[in-house]
């Protein structure tokens, strides 16, 4: 018996989606603070983002594999503004040839939780 997978022809010029979670296309500021390990202060944006995983775009490398701590910067009018602090792993990245020594980066989420900018006491934490 064939699977569905089988059955239905695909061709080389068709992607097929397989992530297991929803993306949203939302364009929103983010900084990079940990790469493997070290300290770090590098910028970007959002492309999209879901519950498991984001795509951003960012000046220069990050190697496969490697561990990334990243703030992700909510939009608001609340007088202390709301963060997103995001604990991954890169998964793939992609040279942006139209932005230069940009590159588009996908990285996991596995642990994340909100923060409020003035304060260092976070507002929920969640592991996946």
């Amino acid at each position: 018996m064939k699977s569905i997978a089988q059955a239905l022809p695909i061709s080389h010029n068709e992607a097929v989606d397989q992530r297991k979670h929803r993306r949203f296309d939302l364009k929103l500021a983010l900084a990079i603070t940990r790469h493997a390990g070290e300290n770090v202060s590098r910028f970007g944006e959002t492309r999209n983002i879901g519950s498991g995983g984001v795509l951003f775009s960012v000046d220069g490398k990050l190697e496969v594999g490697d561990p990334i701590e990243f703030v992700i910067s909510l939009p608001g009018e609340n007088p202390a503004p709301v963060s997103l602090r995001c604990l991954g792993i890169v998964l793939r990245q992609d040279a942006l040839a139209e932005r230069g020594p940009q590159r588009a980066v996908a990285a996991t989420v596995e642990r994340y939780e909100f923060i409020r900018q003035h304060s260092s006491v976070p507002v929920a934490a969640i592991s996946r």
